[in-house]
């Protein structure tokens, strides 16, 4: 059964996770022919290996805090901090503590 997205003007709560973020999955919270934002879980000790986006991406730390890796620099991503990245920049992420991340990809038109 596929997890339902958010609906045009229907509000979505992103707030962090608190207690609840040690069990928390990853969930794609908007999925629309642009745009696609997702609610990214990632534990402490976790990597998420090299990779590049289909397009430009936002992506802001809501509690916990990360690693990131772009333009060959490791940098801390902690609660209330944004990092932009353009379309096919390559990145890695690992997580320092038990992290949720909204992640905005902007898609390219088809």
């Amino acid at each position: 059964m596929a997890i339902p997205h958010a609906k045009p003007g229907e509000v979505v709560d992103v707030r962090p996770l608190g207690s609840a973020l040690a069990s928390a999955q990853t969930q794609t919270l908007v999925r629309a022919e642009q745009v696609e934002v997702i609610r990214l879980v990632v534990p402490a000790g976790k990597e998420i290996e090299e990779h590049k986006a289909k397009g430009e991406i936002v992506v802001q730390c809501l509690e916990g805090r990360v690693a990131f890796t772009a333009f060959g620099k490791a940098q801390n991503l902690e609660a209330g901090k944004l990092l932009y990245l353009p379309t096919g920049e390559p990145h890695s992420v690992k997580g320092i503590e038990n992290a949720s991340l909204l992640l905005t990809i902007l898609l390219p038109k088809h």
